[in-house]
């Protein structure tokens, strides 16, 4: 289930146009390992999950991953005046195949963990090609996300592997909100 509050997770405080640091982002928005695919392979990779924890993780950062995917719709709405449309840097249109649908949990969070890596990756990219300050502080705060969620979806792994108690697998769901009610 989800809800919708009338808010961004971060200020978009842009003051001027920039259309090349929009088209940069555009890969972080509809690329292969953009917000879009994300969210779209975290809830296909919860409804797949027998761990009741690991499959509310993937739908609390699912719903999360969307807030992103409506957090750079603003950026890149700011700096070019245009709402995007889901394509990557190179204005290929989004593609299914950017969703990994299938591999045993384990498999499932392994691919998780990497989409984590790369978005964080590229979110680092866009932050030494882009020259905008504000826009490097809502990047960073994308980055740090990331870092949570991988760490969080690393430790899911681990506990699966080890046959981790459901206390510890509690721990984790309190983890991510305590994170989460930093931002709020």
């Amino acid at each position: 289930m989800f809800s919708y509050q009338r808010r961004l997770f971060f200020p978009v405080a842009i003051e001027r146009k920039d259309p090349d640091a929009a088209n940069i982002l555009r890969e972080s928005y509809g690329g292969k390992f953009g917000e879009l695919s994300t969210a779209i392979q975290y809830l296909n990779h919860k409804s797949k999950m027998t761990n009741n924890y690991i499959r509310d993780l993937m739908g609390m950062i699912a719903a999360e991953e969307l807030g992103h995917l409506e957090l750079l719709e603003n950026v890149i709405y700011k700096l070019s005046g245009e709402h995007p449309d889901y394509l990557d840097r190179q204005k290929t249109g989004w593609e299914m195949n950017h969703v990994i649908q299938t591999g045993s949990e384990v498999e499932m969070l392994e691919h998780n963990e990497e989409s984590e890596f790369y978005a964080k990756k590229e979110y680092m990219n866009s932050i030494d090609l882009i020259q905008d300050p504000a826009v490097h502080k809502i990047l960073f705060f994308l980055v740090n996300r990331e870092e949570v969620h991988q760490r969080l979806i690393r430790k899911a792994k681990l506990l699966l592997l080890q046959g981790g108690s459901n206390e510890k697998f509690s721990a984790l769901i309190h983890e991510y909100k305590m994170s989460i009610r930093i931002i709020e």
